[in-house]
């Protein structure tokens, strides 16, 4: 029996991050080897749901060697242009990527190196190498809850992931269950499109979309924010678990605002504590999460003031929000046959999935622990992570500078480990 093939690098992977990390290894003439379970950058076109946009401006996309370079750069590109944004990267360079191959085990046989298990259209096989960087995404699994199952199966249910348009949906009132970035937008899409809709509020913050004059994420761009390394940033380890702020893209972006949906319609409701056949019960929590994600929205707006004071910037005056409904009562409770509710569209997130990884290299929620991207196994490294260095490292602003930091260091660590490696830079 042969032996497995090498490879100095494997990168388990293919999306923007796991690609732009390719990028850099292929530059350096470092022999190295992609593998993606689907396809390139599958998931901008199969998990975002049609109306999607950026909630980033497009000037924030950079990737190796490929900026932005259309005619709205403080736009917010749809899904379709992301998804040509990144062919036309691909164009520019020939990552060696082999699809359709689902890597089912990772392991490390002795004291260095790995050894990988792949599945694909051939079979399984083995491959080894010296270093590996999983580029899988930071959460993969849908988080589902328990008595979902309970619900009156005539009920659709889907996770956020799956949703793509309100057309997909049966006739009738939908409950969104969440309120973060894709369970607010969605519930605006669903209620742009003439749809009863009923939302579960959890503790999401929101943003302004513009505020005196610019985008709030430009202005929040130039104080810094994105760039501030993870240990250093305010709040600490408290503000990195936050749901990211809510805000849209949508039609050359705003605000999300549920208390105008509320006014318009939309039935608002706390956190979703449990359920079972048509009944839904709720904690009363919706009048204070709405006075948080507002009392935040204020606070970064008071921030932007500050920063426009100090730097000494002529921009319009300052403002702030004022609620344009607010609730008579939290509600505790919803009948979905009296309200004609005939699908859930749950968007409480996603939980990471490491568990083919045989390494320590996790901490007690099965998330990776690691610094700027590399663990205490040698060789073990992880890209695209939300938080893996800095706000932006989740984004497209932050990928570029955490590939080529991790690039840097795997080649640095392969000279070490083989000194005839010096020569390819």
């Amino acid at each position: 029996m042969s032996a497995p093939a090498h490879h100095p690098v494997v990168i388990i992977g293919a999306g923007q991050a796991g690609l732009s990390v390719s990028w850099y290894l292929g530059n350096a003439g470092i022999d190295h080897l992609v593998v993606e379970a689907e396809t390139p950058t599958h998931a901008w076109a199969d998990s975002r749901w049609d109306n999607f946009t950026l909630v980033t401006p497009n000037w924030h996309c950079r990737l190796p060697g490929y900026t932005y370079d259309g005619p709205d750069p403080d736009g917010f590109m749809t899904r379709d242009e992301v998804v040509d944004w990144l062919a036309g990267w691909l164009d520019t360079f020939d990552p060696p990527v082999r699809t359709h191959t689902r890597v089912t085990r990772l392991r490390r046989p002795g004291h260095s190196g790995f050894e990988l298990t792949l599945a694909g259209s051939d079979g399984v096989e083995l491959v080894t190498c010296d270093q590996v960087v999983i580029a899988t995404g930071g959460y993969p699994l849908p988080v589902i809850p328990p008595y979902a199952s309970s619900l009156d199966p005539s009920i659709t249910q889907i996770h956020s992931e799956q949703y793509f348009n309100p057309e997909q949906l049966p006739d009738g009132a939908v409950i969104v269950v969440g309120s973060g970035q894709s369970g607010a937008q969605i519930a605006e899409d669903l209620h742009l499109a003439g749809r009863q809709v009923h939302l579960a509020v959890g503790n999401a913050p929101r943003v302004a979309r513009f505020y005196r004059g610019r985008d709030c994420m430009t202005w929040l761009a130039d104080m810094g924010l994105y760039d501030t390394p993870a240990q250093e940033y305010p709040g600490g380890k408290a503000a990195q678990e936050k749901t990211n702020h809510y805000v849209t893209g949508r039609d050359g972006g705003r605000d999300v605002d549920l208390r105008q949906f509320a006014a318009e319609g939309m039935q608002l409701y706390g956190t979703l504590t449990d359920g079972k056949d048509t009944g839904l019960r709720f904690a009363p929590t919706l009048t204070a999460a709405l006075d948080k994600a507002d009392s935040v929205y204020n606070s970064i707006c008071a921030d932007i003031d500050r920063h426009i004071d100090a730097v000494g910037i002529d921009a319009p005056p300052p403002t702030r929000y004022e609620p344009v409904w607010t609730p008579e009562a939290d509600p505790t409770e919803l009948d979905l046959a009296a309200a004609g509710v005939t699908s859930i569209v749950w968007a409480i997130g996603f939980r990471p999935d490491y568990r083919w990884i045989e390494a320590s290299a996790f901490d007690g929620g099965g998330r990776p622990m690691q610094t700027r991207g590399a663990t205490q196994v040698p060789g073990l490294s992880f890209i695209g992570l939300p938080w893996m260095h800095t706000w932006g490292s989740g984004r497209f602003l932050g990928v570029d500078r955490d590939a080529r930091h991790l690039a840097d260091t795997i080649i640095d660590g392969l000279r070490a480990a083989a000194p005839r490696l010096a020569a390819v830079r």
